[in-house]
């Protein structure tokens, strides 16, 4: 593989970046739209936001759905979607981070649609059509803003599973870096790295020429690079600022397009969730150092590329780069295996294996073999 893969590419959400943007909402919302307004555990209630949209949204109809958590399961939106089905909204607001976004874009779909709303995660039925969606980003870590991905859980059978459609991209996003300031260390830490690891799932694979691709990759990683060296000014705006548009930058689409990519470390990290109910973020530092021993071959052009053009050494090996992206989720005390995330089972490797095995295919550059390897290791935090 030496070239560019053919592509096509449309992003219509609208982004309205900077302070006071929350402000806007009610211009950009439908004309006598019905809208479900849709959060989380309430942080915005301390950090001014849901009086903004409150505000913005005087004169509106608005229904309220509040308490969404993070990884959103499919049994705790049953309510919000027949509170939808019961009011004839029209219109999703979803405000607050990546699990609030990602449970509107669900409900914007399973609105529109009879039996089972699984069936569109687990991909046994097409999405031809949603309910718009807009999003107001409280914390930057998923792109889900700006992007047509949804990921969604099942506790009944103890899945997580993520699913894309055009027409789950929100129409407009209002991103105002003001809000970051109140989140804690932990929310922020998990943001920078989800971030980090969204762009190496496009960029760590294998070279195809790809310069455009390639550089953005790069100044998005530079920029989470900078942004983890600097966890110190995490309340200044301008840190902010960064972490906010580099997070939406690093799944928007754009850096992608026409290159291979390779989200092994996504899959494992879903099931790490699904079975132990562990931050989304901290799974993806417990799972891509010990993927890149085991792929170090195939992948180590791009690794050796990512030392120069990120970590700015010239002089490195790629087990070297590996050990430099350890250091960095070391600096925000991120877990490198599921010891040190205060998981001890003895049977996390089958656990996983069981439920990885019919998802082969997303497992690039894993035969069983060595996802049993990869599994045995961050289960035990040993080769």
């Amino acid at each position: 593989m030496s070239h560019l893969f053919d592509f096509d590419y449309h992003n219509p959400t609208a982004i309205h970046f900077g302070p006071g943007r929350i402000a806007r909402l009610r211009e950009l919302l439908p004309p006598q739209g019905r809208v479900l307004w849709l959060y989380g555990g309430g942080s915005i209630k301390r950090n001014g936001v849901y009086d903004a949209v409150s505000q913005a949204l005087r004169g509106c109809t608005v229904h309220t759905f509040a308490g969404v958590e993070p990884n959103p399961a499919l049994e705790s939106l049953l309510p919000a979607l027949a509170l939808m089905r019961a009011e004839a909204t029209d219109f999703v607001l979803a405000v607050g981070g990546g699990s609030v976004i990602d449970a509107g874009k669900f409900l914007a779909v399973a609105a529109l649609a009879d039996g089972d709303p699984w069936d569109f995660v687990a991909g046994r039925r097409a999405i031809e059509r949603a309910l718009p969606v807009a999003a107001v980003l409280t914390l930057p870590a998923t792109g889900s803003e700006s992007n047509g991905t949804s990921v969604i859980s099942r506790h009944a059978t103890r899945e997580k599973r993520a699913f894309r459609s055009p027409w789950m991209r929100p129409r407009f996003a209002l991103l105002d870096p003001q809000v970051m300031r109140t989140l804690p260390d932990r929310q922020l830490a998990n943001g920078l790295v989800d971030a980090f690891v969204h762009a190496c799932e496009q960029y760590l694979t294998t070279p195809v020429g790809a310069l455009v691709q390639d550089g953005y990759a790069e100044a998005v990683l530079r920029a989470l690079y900078r942004l983890a060296s600097s966890f110190a000014r995490r309340h200044e705006i301008e840190w902010c600022q960064n972490l906010m548009w580099a997070a939406n930058q690093a799944l928007a689409g754009l850096l992608g397009v026409g290159v291979p990519q390779d989200w092994a470390t996504h899959a494992i990290g879903r099931e790490l969730t699904a079975l132990y109910d562990l931050d989304h973020a901290r799974t993806l530092s417990i799972a891509q150092p010990w993927l890149l021993r085991e792929t170090v071959a195939a992948k180590e052009q791009k690794l050796l590329q990512m030392g120069r053009e990120v970590f700015r050494r010239a002089d490195t090996d790629a087990l070297q780069v590996i050990a430099e992206i350890e250091a960095l989720y070391r600096r925000l005390q991120m877990p490198l295996s599921l010891p040190e995330a205060g998981i001890s089972d003895p049977d996390a490797a089958d656990r996983m294996m069981t439920a990885l095995l019919p998802q082969q295919h997303q497992l690039r550059d894993l035969d069983p073999p060595a996802l049993r390897r990869v599994l045995s290791a961050l289960s035990s935090g040993t080769a």
